[in-house]
């Protein structure tokens, strides 16, 4: 049985185009004219409707910026940081109530004396970035780096759609949906670092689409010359090298980024051994493993680590940042095999597995931790401003869009299905991004963690709700009953999901509601 494929958009215009001549006369100018304007239509809504979305996206994450005037949950840490780092090329410390002050404008108040960090500098570079641009007494400021990461990725999450689904429909409507969405729009809007990892973590999964089409181009003019049975060790893969750097980049903004360059370089594995045995390369396991396996770790972690390395080059160049000098100190310096390592890279190896020794051991409780076996039911959405009293308040909480959020979450699970019964590629990309995203952290469940770092999957959750519509939607060649019913249940859905968009507002930007309404955007009691 023949599965049904996503829309084609151009193919359903054609089409429709095709049926429209049959029905028209010829002679008819007046008809042709009308043809020739409707088919301009379309092509005004091809390019239209994406920068609709831009549009969309843009505003929601950049109305009212600048509100609250305050540093709002962990903006405490990584606006304080970035600023000092740019102004000293490390993490300086801040006095005791630095935040007030900070947020009433007294900002080169941090002292050279280093401060302890748990990431690494990248975010807090591009957060400096913004405050050096808009002055760092701006709220805005302290925003606008993860506001412009977060319209970036709706425009690359399109284009990343557009090249899964070959549909320019399903590209606009996963923009769309990750346009709206509460979660994306959030962590927009605060100058945390989860939306640079999300955002690095979508380049080099683009990277790794790209290279798909490479690899199997490569692979395909070998065949021509036929030179042996193991396969080709295949060299020349620039993608895979832009997908090491992109994930250095996020692993270079919090560790978790590793997991994507591990989860994905894996997929590269697979795809090149199904690709090899479709080919019929005899020995096409073992010349996965032993021939392009160590190219392709050539060609992707060195430019992963190099990537990371270069974003300490403030740590590096100067002498003040935490645990600069340690391996200086009396008796601390390695010694053997290792002496000579520069002391340099002592003290940073030093310090990362200082860094590592917090993370494992940060259980601390805290009233908004989500365990990660909740996060696709979004149980503890993460709360990060109220201000109030018993009439209303003000608040900004992480509350995904319900609609679109479980939605893509079922989607998910029905997209593991059709892994498994069908084996289709895009699927397989789609789960891989997922599981590079969600699944490690299933290893930390009694770590004190968060319900917004899902930005860094959301992407992959939107491509499979966008993958279903797809299904739904059927193409050309499908009876026009059933074509009909999918574009009915689509749009419900989306007028559904715009609505609820439109509900949470206030409560995603932290406008002030009567407490009646603000208690009614708490669906479940957990949201409180």
């Amino acid at each position: 049985m023949t599965t049904p494929a996503p829309t084609d958009f151009d193919a359903v215009v054609a089409s429709t185009s095709d049926a429209t001549r049959e029905s028209v006369p010829v002679s008819s100018r007046l008809d042709d004219w009308w043809l020739r304007q409707s088919l301009a239509v379309h092509r005004l809504a091809r390019w239209g409707a994406p920068a609709l979305v831009v549009v969309i996206a843009a505003v929601a994450r950049l109305f009212g910026l600048g509100h609250p005037a305050s540093l709002v949950f962990d903006e405490t840490f990584y606006v304080k940081d970035a600023w000092s780092q740019v102004n000293l090329g490390y993490e300086g410390s801040w006095p005791a109530e630095a935040d007030a002050r900070f947020s009433a404008g007294e900002t080169d108040i941090f002292t050279a004396a280093p401060g302890f960090v748990v990431h690494p500098p990248l975010g807090k570079w591009l957060i400096g970035l913004g405050m050096g641009w808009l002055g760092p007494d701006n709220p805005a400021s302290w925003r606008i780096a993860t506001v412009l990461a977060g319209i970036i990725a709706v425009v690359l999450l399109m284009v990343v759609a557009h090249m899964l689904f070959r549909s320019m429909l399903l590209a606009t409507i996963a923009g769309l949906l990750f346009a709206i969405d509460g979660n994306a729009i959030v962590m927009s809007r605060v100058a945390l670092l989860d939306n640079f990892v999300m955002l690095f973590a979508l380049l080099g999964f683009a990277a790794i689409l790209l290279d798909r089409g490479w690899a199997q181009t490569r692979l395909d003019l070998w065949l021509t010359r036929k030179e042996g049975s193991w396969g080709p060790a295949i060299w020349w893969r620039p993608w895979l090298v832009a997908a090491g750097v992109a994930f250095g980049a996020a692993t270079a903004i919090k560790w978790s980024g590793l997991y994507f360059l591990a989860a994905l370089a894996v997929y590269t594995l697979v795809v090149d051994a199904l690709a090899r045995r479709r080919a019929g390369i005899p020995f096409w396991l073992s010349g996965t493993i032993l021939r392009q396996a160590p190219v392709s770790f050539l060609l992707t972690v060195p430019a992963a680590l190099l990537t990371y390395l270069i974003t300490w080059t403030g740590w590096f160049v100067t002498s003040g940042g935490y645990s600069r000098q340690w391996a200086a100190g009396d008796g601390n310096a390695w010694t053997g095999a290792l002496s000579w390592v520069p002391l340099s890279l002592q003290s940073f190896w030093h310090f990362e597995v200082s860094v590592y020794n917090y993370h494992v051991g940060e259980m601390r409780p805290h009233p908004y931790q989500a365990n990660p076996l909740t996060w696709l039911l979004m149980l503890r959405p993460t709360s990060m401003y109220y201000q109030g009293d018993a009439t209303g308040g003000e608040s900004i909480s992480g509350i995904a869009n319900p609609i679109i959020w479980w939605a893509a979450t079922a989607a998910a699970l029905y997209l593991v299905y059709r892994l498994l019964r069908f084996r289709e590629w895009r699927v397989g990309l789609i789960l891989a991004g997922l599981a590079a995203g969600y699944l490690p952290w299933l290893l930390y469940l009694n770590r004190t963690v968060f319900q917004f770092y899902t930005i860094a999957f959301e992407p992959y959750l939107i491509l499979a709700l966008t993958a279903v519509v797809g299904i739904l939607l059927g193409n050309a060649r499908d009876p026009s009953w059933r074509r009909l019913s999918g574009i009915r249940i689509t749009i419900i859905f989306l007028a559904i999901a715009l609505a609820v968009s439109a509900f949470y507002w206030p409560v995603w930007t932290g406008m002030r509601l009567d407490y009646f309404w603000l208690a009614a955007h708490w669906w479940l009691p957990t949201w409180r």
